[in-house]
């Protein structure tokens, strides 16, 4: 099974190296020299990966030069891990065990969780909510609870996040 952890930024110099928005809680170990990672069709060998202005910095044996580097930009860099495993951290979750999940909102059940999207700031819960997909950043204002072995989510009561022709009013309700 395949887990996102990271999209590729831009070429970092002139030797193919990378700049990777990491998404996972584990880059020593996603990142490790000799660690392979998937990105589209192609399989990459990690060679290094260095912190460098705040960024996680990245070269790859399969990317020689700047101009190989920029050609992968904005590629989604996957991990093979086994369905069985979950991560060490009790707050980070693998896509698949969310898939299937409720969500609840107050006390009722609203829907529930088809996908996650990985957007490049952030990531995003996909939601069945009666037969529209309905899109709720992954975030703790908007997603408070994820109990995997409860078998739900909980969503924020914001006016317009579950319903969007009440999404107006939305970001008035949390400046206040």
């Amino acid at each position: 099974m395949l887990v996102v952890i990271g999209r590729i930024g831009r070429a970092h110099g002139i030797r193919g190296e990378l700049n990777v928005d990491i998404r996972t809680d584990e880059p020593e170990r996603r990142f490790a020299p000799g660690s392979s990672v998937v990105a589209g069709r192609r399989r990459l060998t990690v060679t290094k990966a260095r912190h460098h202005g705040g960024r996680l910095v990245v070269a790859f044996d399969e990317v020689p030069d700047r101009n190989a580097a920029e050609a992968l930009h904005g590629t989604v860099l996957e991990a093979e891990v086994d369905p069985a495993d979950v991560p060490e951290d009790p707050d980070e979750f693998y896509d698949h065990q969310l898939v299937g999940l409720e969500v609840r909102s107050g006390d009722a059940v609203v829907g529930s969780v088809t996908g996650l999207v990985h957007l490049p700031y952030q990531d995003t819960l996909a939601v069945d909510v009666d037969g529209r997909e309905v899109l709720i950043p992954f975030v703790t204002e908007l997603v408070p609870v994820v109990d995997v072995r409860g078998g739900f989510v909980t969503v924020a009561d914001v006016e317009g996040l579950l319903d969007p022709s009440k999404a107006e009013n939305a970001a008035s309700d949390l400046e206040a």
